[in-house]
Parts: C-alpha cells; sequence; structure tokens
C-alpha cells in the first residue's frame, strides 16, 4: 500500500511541475552542507524561472549498512505571500549509489526514485539559504521498498 501511495504521490507532484509559474529564488546558485538522516554536500542551481536543479552526494549508515549517494532532484519553486524571501518547493528526482553490507562484506547497487516537499529561505542581507525538506524515496536496488526518512536541513552559500 505504501508503495502505491508514493507511486501516485510522485505522478502527482510530476504533473503539478509542468504547470507552475511563479519566480524562482533570488539566487543562481547555492553550495553548503545537508544535515539530517543522511549527512552530505548539496549544490542548487537555477534552471530559470522558477525551477531548480539540487544535486546532493551523501553518506549514510542504516540496519548494518553504509550508503553512498548522488541525488539529482528537479525542483519548483512558489513564493510565500508575505514571507520575502520564503518559499515552498516540491520536486522528482532520483539516485544512484553504492550499499555495503557489514554483515556480508560486500557491496551492491543503489537505486531510487526520489519526491522531494520543503520550506526554502534566502536571507536578504547575507549570502545565505536554508532549506528544511522531506525526501521520501521508492528504493529499486538492491531490495524495492519505500524510505520516509529523508529529513534534512541545508545550509548554503549563495552566489
Amino acid at each position: 500500500m505504501k508503495k502505491i501511495f508514493t507511486i501516485l504521490s510522485l505522478v502527482f507532484i510530476t504533473t503539478l511541475c509542468m504547470h507552475s509559474t511563479s519566480n524562482a529564488q533570488d539566487y543562481r546558485n547555492a553550495i553548503g552542507g545537508r544535515f539530517g538522516t543522511a549527512n552530505g554536500v548539496t549544490f542548487k542551481t537555477t534552471l530559470g524561472g522558477n525551477k531548480m536543479l539540487d544535486i546532493i552526494a551523501n553518506f549514510r549508515s542504516h540496519n548494518d549498512m553504509d550508503y553512498f549517494r548522488l541525488t539529482g532532484l528537479y525542483e519548483i519553486y512558489n513564493p510565500i505571500a508575505g514571507a520575502p524571501g520564503l518559499n515552498w518547493y516540491y520536486g522528482i528526482g532520483g539516485t544512484i549509489g553504492s550499499v555495503s553490507h557489514k554483515r556480508w562484506d560486500n557491496n551492491d547497487l543503489y537505486l531510487s526514485l526520489d519526491g522531494v516537499l520543503g520550506l526554502d529561505y534566502k536571507i536578504r542581507t547575507a549570502p545565505i539559504n536554508f532549506s528544511l525538506d522531506w525526501k521520501p524515496a521508492i528504493e529499486l536496488a538492491p531490495d524495492t521498498e519505500f524510505d520516509g526518512a529523508g529529513l534534512g536541513l541545508s545550509v548554503r552559500f549563495t552566489f
């Protein structure tokens, strides 16, 4: 049931991505750290209008496994009325990486389809950006399962 709900949610998000028309953040690029269930590095760049690309490289240890993952997310930004510099966003993307099993001493390919929903704030008087988001994923390999633990806080330098 969780997989069906997640697939339907991703289809809904994709449909919204195709019909959004608001303006994006007031920065073109940002780089920094992402902290949460998986810590790593994030780079965000504009694709024009209200669309951005977020690339995340992270490491995570979970259930006797170590992960290295590279994620790409296509994100749509929408301003929040009355809150300058604050936007909410959603998007879709994918992850590729590797997973090491501590118990069996082997490595496997990691693949997933990812969604994202969050808040993004750019401090107007400083080159600093904060994002708080939830990044659920449908893992496709090495196993097929839903991962809803993708909470993260990103702190970035904008340029």
